[in-house]
């Protein structure tokens, strides 16, 4: 049975840093590319950023670009973002997801698996 479980959101000041984990299970994680989109109170579902099955390519949304950063320990089946300066528009639930094509994960296809997702909060 696949399952992804996210964890690690929580309330933080702007400017301040937070790492959430995505634990996976249930499939390879190195047979799917892997990533993570945040939906904010009335808007939709939106890319953050991804890191290819094979771990050598990371793509990230303009937003996320210098500040984020996508990592995965496949020994632990965990897959990470470091955010870093956060800004209160950063606001939302941050969903994990893994898809076998990039293009579908990119667009946020509901046909991949998908976690439940964590709040993250950034105070100004």
């Amino acid at each position: 049975q696949v399952q992804l479980v996210e964890s690690g959101g929580g309330l933080v000041q702007a400017g301040g840093s937070l790492r959430l984990s995505c634990h996976a299970s249930g499939f390879s994680m190195i047979r799917y590319n892997m990533g993570w989109f945040r939906q904010a109170p009335g808007e939709e579902r939106a890319f953050v950023g991804i890191i290819s099955g094979d771990g050598g390519t990371t793509f990230y949304a303009d937003s996320a670009e210098g500040r984020f950063t996508i990592s995965r320990d496949v020994a632990k089946s965990e897959l990470y973002p470091q955010m870093n300066n956060l800004k209160p528009d950063d606001t939302a639930v941050y969903f994990c997801a893994a898809q076998r094509s990039i293009a579908r994960l990119t667009s946020a296809s509901p046909d991949g698996y998908w976690g439940q997702g964590t709040q993250v909060t950034v105070a100004s």
